[in-house]
Formats: C-alpha cells, structure tokens, sequence
C-alpha cells in the first residue's frame, strides 16, 4: 500500500500534522520507535499517580486569541482546561515577589504598580507583543503576499531590546523571570522568539485538569477515525530516495512503507542521518544541520505531596535566589532558579497530590554518562540527581515553607533521560537554537533539498506547545496550500 503522506514521530508536531492532513482526506501513516505517541507530552505513572514530562500549561486558548481557532479544529478545546489566576505567574527575585497578570492592560497595571517609572515603556512592550502575535499569523495569509519565513523578525536581540526600552535592571529580570519556557541567551536570543513565548500567556493562561496523555489520546483518536494509521514500536532507520525524492520508509522490524510525502518529526540531524544516500541532500547541507547548537535541557523533580497537606495554588512559581535571571543556569550548582507547579486535584479536593520542580540543566553536566543507557548509569549519576533535587527542594521551599516534610517521594529526569526516551540530541528541551545574528542559518523551513521531505516541530521556528502548533500549521501549508490552512486559523 502507497501512503499519501508517511510521518516520522508521534510528537505534538507529528500528531498535529496527521490530524490535520488526514482530515484533509489523505492517506496517512504516523510512525513511532516507542510504545506509545506522544513524544514529549507523554505521562508515566508511579504509585497510581500520573506524571508529565513536558507540559504544564499554555496560553492563547480563549475565543478570539491566538490558539483558540486551530484548537478547536483539533479538537483540543473539549479537554478540561481550566484558567489559572488573574496572576497566573509569579516570580520571586531574592525577597521580592512579582505578578503578571492575565490580560495586556492588566499586566501593565500590575506591574507599573511596583515599576510606576516604567509604565510608558511597558505599554511599548505589551504593544510590541500584540504586534508579534499578530505577525506569525500573517505569515499564514495567502492575501498578505509576506515570505513563510519571515527571518527580518528574528534579526533583533531581545536582550538589546529590553535593555534598550526598560531602564530598571530589575524590571528586566521580572519580565524575563518567567523565561525558564525558553532559553535566555544574551548573544543569540532573538525577540521573536522571546516575545512569542510570553505573549499568549498574557493573552490568558490555562492547565489541563489531567495530564498530557489527554491531549495525544484525544489527537490519535481523531487521526484514526479520519482513516489516518498510527504504528508503535516501529522506529525507521533509512528513508530511501529514487530519482531525486523519497519513495519508502524501512523500519528497524524490517518492515518497509511506501509515501508520496514525507514528513519528519524528529530533530533535524537526527533526520539527515536516515538519509543514507541522496542526490539531493548534499554535504553541505548536512554539515549546516550538523552544526546547529542545541538549547539546554531540564532537570525535572516530580514529587509526591502527602494527602491534605499542601493546599492547591492556581499559578506558576518561579524562584531565583540571585538577581540576573538571564545567566543563572551557566552554573546553576548550587540551583539558583526553579519553577514550581502543581497538578489540578483531580478528587475534588482542595489538596494536591504531585507538584513539579523544574530548573535548567547544561548538557556538559550530563556528558559524564553520555555512553549509559537509562537504568544503568551508576551510583555517581544517582548521587547527582538526588543532589540537584535536593537543591531544588531547598530552593523552592522559600515559596513553600515546609515543603520537605510534606514530601512522600520523587521522580527525576534529566537531559539525558529525555535523549533516551525521545531520541533528541543532547536531551534539547526547546530544540536547536536560534540566533539573531544569523537567522538564515539557524531558523530551518519546513522545506529540504529533497523536494517530498519536510521538516515539523520545536527545531524550525517556534517551540513549546503553542509555537509546535503553529510551526504545524507552516508545514501543512507547504502540503495543502496557505489558503487551506488560513481558512482553519481565521474561522
């Protein structure tokens, strides 16, 4: 059997391509190495308690803002999301703590409360984010005659811009202390990319009431009712090319599919590699893919609260117990920032069972165990992970007095874990990194030298959930055409 289009990687980006493109009416197969789809949204349990791996909340879902019209067509908006505070984000700086409120004008009426200097310069900003956010969707208007790509918006810095606008160094860090979404980089960090990932939270924030299964669940049985296959534990290790373009995926099985299209899901060198012999795919290309930085990955603590001790909290925590968020995570040893979540009780209660500790962690920590495989690394890897948690517990006590004697037990995971389990290089929480400086080579197309191959996910142009979204909506518009895909996001 000939597939209209095979896919490579059950990620979000993967599973929103199939979605989209079988509702469409074609004939698509999703590959997966693992045992179940769901790359970095999928959950594991422990002690009847289900944990993420990489999801904890998302912004834009209200109508009329900037995921809601693409979520409602996957299907995504019947899920029990339920909207965090007015002051959905707080972030603590040494003995201070900040809000950022819900809502654009709230959010400057909230903050020029503490910065009443400032209140001018953070209008400039919420207007700089509304005009971003408007932006990325323009790229998708056939009318609008703008480039897919629009690299001129990643060309500034987003730390000469805020340093540039703002003349309080601690409002600075206030604004970009919510950042652990994203890796702040003085020298590479283009507005774009930082803008993009505040602006939709502002818009409205919002956590599922359950974990991030709910979300792929719901997008495989879409798939499948539309005619769309999905096929675990079938990990493709060539693509094969004939006269200039794919014509077959082989799997690690034996097993071997037949596309006119092909899209790959996994991270771009990863994709290069399967691509053993190639017309198309020059060297050139390659080394470029090759040589692309990856951003940093994340120590992640998943704790057990015990019951009725530790009252549900509707926002997000972010804590530094230093004052320059945008360098902290160079050293990070002792953990000098951390994210603090939790779970929606889902028994009713007001009491939480799990909460999230999260804080950044460099590759070059995990290089020691580069060559283990997960389960036998070694008691000095385990003694590095129950110091880090430690550290991390310690800090996010001065949000949650007590919080040690409350805990029951924890999962954590590292870079590497997320190497091993999601195939992505050097366990990349946001994907390859992108530079303001040189944006043409770092920011990729869904388009490659071979004509029926395309790329999707957090490594072209935007990461987490929102931004996967969109980067799905580019590449299904290189399929099915700018006008098809306008008419999802504008209806």
């Amino acid at each position: 059997m000939k597939y209209d289009v095979i896919i490579i990687g059950s990620g979000l980006g993967g599973l929103e391509c199939a979605h989209i493109l079988s509702r469409a009416g074609m004939n698509v197969l999703l590959l997966e190495r693992g045992t179940q789809a769901g790359g970095c949204l999928l959950s594991y349990k422990r002690l009847g308690l289900a944990f993420d791996t990489g999801f904890h909340y998302v912004g834009g879902l209200y109508e009329g803002q900037s995921l809601h019209a693409i979520f409602e067509y996957l299907g995504l908006l019947r899920l029990p999301w339920e909207r965090l505070d007015t002051y959905f984000d707080r972030v603590t700086i040494e003995d201070r703590t900040f809000a950022f409120a819900q809502g654009y004008d709230r959010f400057v009426r909230t903050l020029a409360e503490d910065f009443p200097a400032e209140r001018e310069a953070l209008n400039r900003y919420v207007n700089m984010l509304k005009r971003i956010e408007e932006q990325q969707f323009d790229m998708l208007n056939p009318q609008s005659g703008k480039p897919s790509f629009p690299f001129k918006l990643f060309e500034t810095s987003a730390y000469q811009y805020l340093t540039e606008t703002f003349r309080d160094p601690l409002l600075i860090n206030v604004l970009c202390g919510t950042s652990l979404k994203m890796e702040l980089r003085r020298e590479s960090l283009p507005l774009f990319t930082f803008a993009h990932g505040n602006s939709s939270f502002i818009e409205s924030s919002w956590r599922l009431k359950g974990d991030g299964s709910l979300i792929v669940n719901s997008l495989v049985d879409d798939i499948r009712r539309h005619g769309g296959e999905i096929l675990c534990n079938s990990e493709v290790q060539v693509l094969v090319e004939k006269d200039g373009k794919l014509v077959h995926a082989v799997c690690s099985n034996g097993e071997s599919y037949e596309g006119n299209i092909f899209i790959s899901n996994v991270h771009p060198a990863v994709t290069c590699d399967l691509v053993k012999q190639s017309d198309r795919m020059k060297k050139i290309y390659r080394n470029r893919i090759a040589g692309l930085e990856n951003t940093f990955g994340m120590f992640t603590v998943s704790l057990c609260i015990r019951s009725r001790t530790l009252k549900y909290f509707n926002w997000n925590q972010y804590v530094y117990d230093q004052p320059n968020v945008w360098t902290f995570y160079l050293e990070n040893s002792p953990v000098s920032g951390v994210l603090v979540s939790c779970r929606i009780p889902e028994d009713g209660s007001e009491y939480v069972q799990q909460v999230d500790l999260l804080t950044p962690m460099l590759w070059s920590k995990c290089e020691p165990w580069n060559m283990t495989e997960v389960g036998r690394r070694g008691e000095e890897y385990k003694a590095m992970k129950k110091r880090v948690a430690e550290e991390c517990i310690i800090l996010a006590e001065r949000f949650i007095p007590g919080l040690r004697d409350m805990i029951t037990g924890y999962y954590t995971s590292t870079p590497l874990t997320y190497r091993d389990y999601t195939l992505t290089p050097e366990g990349t929480a946001y994907g390859l990194r992108k530079d303001f400086r040189d944006p043409v080579m770092t920011v990729l197309s869904p388009r490659t030298p071979i004509p029926n191959l395309f790329l999707t996910g957090q490594n072209l142009m935007l990461h987490a959930l929102h931004g996967v979204t969109m980067t799905t909506l580019f590449t299904c518009a290189e399929i099915l055409g700018k006008e098809h895909i306008w008419n999802i996001v504008k209806n």
